[in-house]
């Protein structure tokens, strides 16, 4: 018995390294709006109980042996991350700006496997429709976006304050990764030789240098571009 406790024990403290590993592997999205750790807690107490369901030869006296070890081994781990900051950022990934002075940084969102897409939805999700109010997105540890809006944006708001200011509405995305997007271009109006054609006065020809480009209420452009290089220009209409 003891020799099978002992090998219950031995498969949890070397699966964990291997979870662990690929959980970081396949990135931020993967894990919602948990921690990494406890996502893999969660996975694992879920597959031991499953394994205890589904196949009458597995022990009871095992699977409860594992549950028990797994939740020790969780307090140990959460205590140890606590006093050992170090230890604690191995084991969980650490927050990203995505978005500065309203431009996307493009390097950091490839770097945890974020598409515009992604980032867009977020904003969305937090009632900021036009990119350009943000001063700073970050992506924390949990996969979730925090957003710091402009000055004139936040609270107290210049329309709190009672002052008059025409809003820049909805900021649309008309090119994503170099791609023109048809059929919002078509909901706004605008054909794609004119959105072309002022590119071009920016002096933009290729459209495969933009990873972002949006356009709001008053007509104006923002863009991202793919190169570190190239610079973030706002457009006036």
């Amino acid at each position: 018995m003891l020799l099978e406790l002992t090998n219950v024990l031995a498969r949890i403290v070397t699966i964990y390294p291997l979870l662990l590993a690929m959980t970081l592997f396949m990135g931020k999205r993967s894990i919602g709006q948990l921690p990494i750790f406890d996502f893999l807690i969660f996975v694992t107490l879920a597959n031991v109980t499953g394994a205890d369901l589904a196949d009458p030869s597995v022990e009871h006296v095992h699977t409860a042996f594992a549950i028990v070890a797994i939740a020790f081994l969780q307090k140990s781990v959460a205590k140890l991350a606590f006093k050992k900051r170090k230890f604690g950022k191995l084991i969980t990934f650490e927050p990203i700006v995505v978005i500065k002075d309203g431009q996307l940084l493009v390097d950091n969102l490839q770097s945890i496997q974020f598409t515009v897409d992604n980032i867009l939805q977020m904003l969305r999700q937090k009632n900021v429709f036009d990119i350009y109010e943000v001063q700073l997105g970050v992506i924390e540890a949990n996969g979730e976006l925090s957003v710091q809006k402009k000055p004139a944006k936040a609270a107290p708001s210049i329309e709190d304050l009672g002052i008059t200011k025409k809003s820049s509405g909805i900021s649309y995305p008309v090119i994503i990764e170099g791609e023109m997007k048809e059929e919002i271009l078509k909901e706004l109006k605008i054909s794609k030789e004119s959105l072309r054609k002022r590119l071009e006065d920016e002096g933009i020809i290729r459209l495969e240098k933009i990873f972002l480009c949006t356009i709001n209420g008053e007509g104006d452009l923002q863009l991202a571009f793919t190169k570190k290089d190239e610079h973030y220009q706002r457009i006036q209409h």
